[in-house]
């Protein structure tokens, strides 16, 4: 019961298929992911709850230092977010690379990749030899001397990079930045000059030493640079100088990297629970599933796992999510830019398609969850909705401007924040978050981390594909108001596979249906798995669905948070009866089941496979030590009876929580072939005979939906026995 990914051959010669379909059609749909990673056997708060610890920064290390080994590039220490509360930014470790393999650095390696120094390093001589090399490329210098150690050098670069445009993206470059006129020539200096006029729009560079095992390693701070041109120049001259110095090691640190297509740029953040990878861009799936591939084993051969497993055989997500973002080589030519109807377009169709939102998610879901779908949010935002949608449809194709600002107010969560929507579109094109929201960048999050390279490519491939779709058709669909049915039917994994089949059908009439090994692989839902149990002539199938968990406490005040507190205690499952072939129809309808007493009201199906019966259960599964309802005990185990009318047999189910023994489990499951173990374990079944119908008992008309039965309503009670629940078909 492993999540594996297909055989290899077959599943690449799929992804080259998928993306030969979007290159025919002429489109450059560039795709990233942002994986999360645990420690799943940790206790430790940096590995469960909190964004920092010792050990996650050095596994971190220990990660990067890996992919530095398998991919190459440049190590950077760059200068991550800040949150809320948080006293300093994060620290980020990445790699930065040419795309056409080109070595980008001819200097020192940083010393965490084994090139430890034997003695103190000569910042004087490093910094002589900085302004030196910068000279030599034509560079105005001016070296100021600063307290604590450092040594602070100011250039004019040659020739001055020119900066993107802010504000159309379908405009050339700006014009050239403005420098001092001081600088203009080599070799000038001067060290009564006041620094912050010295530093003023100008690239700086910063010299320091600090301690590495046992010596002193040199450090350079790196200036904002305005393209990546002038970096790789400012690459040069460091490298250059470094060499010169003789050093064996060097960090570099500060400012982020500009990027464009020529260059990749992977970074390894921490957030909380996990750490988390943005990865480079690719311009095709095929190159994404490489680097993913890559990642995961090094990710794997470090202990770091992409789910986390409980003791009684639950799979949860790593502890963060697995965000997939499309985009162009450029902001200019995002595929939003270049089809502006596409994004109006997706946001209908992500509404129409339920399966998008919640088969692929992580566990924190709902209104109050991670990814907050647009119906979520109430119904006057959903009405406020459409009307965006038909102005930015009917009218001139919108700008980059007007197809941010027509949607980034209502692709929010319920209080306004851009980063807890199913879709994100804050770095697409926001005037208000400098330095990266104009990159024409879309995120897909409402999804889990997925638990293998495979998974993930396909998913990457599955809304490419739809992107891709949209781009050339207009499926003329209005907003479907779902109402209760969102919540209720779309819940459970039944309906949400056949909204899938839907989706698939769209893809191959236009063209662009993904092969079977990636179809495959996304029906594929083994982690939801409970018990899957034969009797007589059907089979009954247990498994988990999706549950909505509510927020706890003040959520304005939980919003300033990286984390925030909900009550997980409510568990949701789907009860599935399907007919084992050659049973008749008739006697497959009569087959009944009851839940502690209460008789479940099947939903009758008819699909590809045979007729099924479904519904939902509902229950309380453990009594939160902080959450909603205390005085509400938990519920289980639940006792579950399946019986035919004709006939004089049952089969009785116990379905635990914990191990049915009792007593502690020896350690977490090993893996996921274990954990799928324990979890049927917790399934326990016996023939009985079938109950009699007057131990029936009907629940209150509020614990039943459409699509479940909530048994936490029960609590109040089942006095009454009811002929029509108890006798009726």
């Amino acid at each position: 019961m492993s999540e594996q990914d297909p055989d290899t051959t077959d599943f690449d010669r799929a992804v080259r298929t998928h993306d030969e379909a979007v290159a025919a059609m002429g489109l450059a749909i560039w795709v990233g992911t942002e994986p999360t990673f645990t420690d799943r056997f940790s206790e430790a708060p940096e590995w469960l709850s909190t964004a920092l610890g010792e050990d996650k920064a050095s596994r971190a290390e220990q990660l990067l230092c890996a992919l530095q080994t398998r991919t190459g590039g440049l190590v950077l220490r760059t200068r991550g977010r800040q949150y809320p509360g948080e006293d300093e930014p994060r620290w980020s470790l990445g790699l930065y690379a040419r795309r056409d393999g080109a070595p980008i650095w001819h200097g020192p390696p940083d010393p965490a990749l084994g090139a430890t120094p034997d003695s103190d390093c000569d910042l004087g001589g490093l910094h002589s030899a900085l302004c030196t090399s910068l000279r030599q490329i034509g560079c105005g210098v001016r070296a100021i001397a600063a307290d604590e150690g450092c040594l602070h050098v100011v250039a004019r670069f040659p020739n001055a990079d020119q900066a993107a445009v802010e504000d159309d993206p379908n405009a050339g470059l700006s014009e050239p930045m403005q420098v001092d006129p001081a600088l203009e020539g080599p070799g000038l200096e001067d060290p009564a000059l006041d620094e912050t006029q010295a530093t003023d729009g100008l690239p700086c560079f910063v010299l320091d030493r600090i301690p590495w095992q046992g010596a002193q390693v040199a450090r350079v701070e790196l200036p904002d640079c305005e393209s990546v041109e002038q970096f790789a120049r400012c690459l040069a001259a460091i490298g250059n100088a470094a060499a010169n110095a003789g050093l064996p090691a060097l960090l570099l640190t500060g400012h982020p990297p500009p990027v464009d297509a020529t260059v990749s740029w992977t970074t390894i953040t921490p957030d909380p629970a996990v750490i988390e990878i943005n990865m480079a861009p690719y311009p095709d799936v095929t190159g994404l599933l490489a680097a993913t591939r890559t990642l995961y084993a090094a990710s794997s051969e470090l202990g770091l796992a992409p789910y986390r497993l409980y003791y009684n055989g639950a799979v949860a997500d790593s502890g963060g999510g697995g965000q997939i973002t499309f985009g162009g080589p450029s902001p200019q030519a995002s595929p939003f830019f270049g089809a502006p109807l596409v994004l109006p377009r997706l946001v209908r169709y992500l509404n129409r398609h339920p399966a998008l939102s919640y088969l692929f998610a992580h566990d924190h879901i709902g209104s109050s969850g991670q990814a907050v779908r647009t119906d979520e949010r109430g119904r006057d935002a959903f009405r406020e909705l459409g009307l965006a949608l038909a102005l930015l449809e009917r009218g001139p194709p919108p700008d980059a401007e007007t197809l941010w600002s027509g949607l980034s107010h209502l692709l929010t969560d319920a209080i306004g924040n851009s980063h807890r929507a199913e879709l994100n579109i804050e770095k697409l094109w926001n005037p208000y978050l400098p330095g990266r929201g104009k990159l024409g960048l879309v995120e897909f999050r409402a999804l889990r981390m997925q638990h293998t390279p495979g998974r993930a490519a396909a998913l990457a491939a599955l809304l490419r594909a739809i992107i891709a779709m949209l781009c050339t058709r207009d499926l003329a669909a209005p907003l479907c108001d779902h109402g209760d049915d969102l919540h209720d039917r779309y819940a459970l994994p039944y309906y949400l596979e056949r909204d899938l089949e839907e989706v698939f059908a769209d893809l191959r009439t236009a063209g662009l249906g993904l092969d079977a090994p990636l179809a495959e692989l996304l029906r594929r839902n083994r982690v939801r798995l409970i018990a899957r149990v034969q009797h007589r002539d059907c089979e009954l199938t247990i498994r988990r669905a999706v549950e909505f968990w509510p927020l706890i406490g003040d959520v304005g005040r939980q919003d300033q948070e990286t984390s925030r507190l909900v009550d997980a205690s409510t568990t949701r499952l789907e009860i599935c009866l399907r007919a084992i072939e050659g049973t008749p129809a008739e006697d497959f309808h009569d087959w009944r089941l009851a839940v502690d007493r209460v008789r479940l009201p099947w939903r009758a199906e008819q699909d590809p496979q045979g007729p099924a019966k479904v519904f939902g259960l509902r229950y309380r599964s453990f009594v939160p030590w902080q959450g909603l309802h205390p005085a509400l005990p938990a519920q289980g185990p639940l006792s579950l009876t399946l019986w035919h009318p004709g006939h004089v047999d049952a089969l009785h189910l116990t379905l635990h929580d914990w191990r049915p023994s009792g007593g502690g489990y020896d350690g977490l499951p090993a893996d996921l072939a274990e954990a799928a173990a324990r979890r049927a374990e917790r399934c326990v079944a016996e023939s009985a005979s079938p109950p009699a119908p007057e131990t029936l008992r009907t629940p209150p008309p509020e614990a039943v939906t459409p699509y479940a039965l909530d048994m936490r309503w029960l609590a109040l009670g089942l006095d009454n026995p009811d002929p029509a629940w108890t006798e009726g078909a």
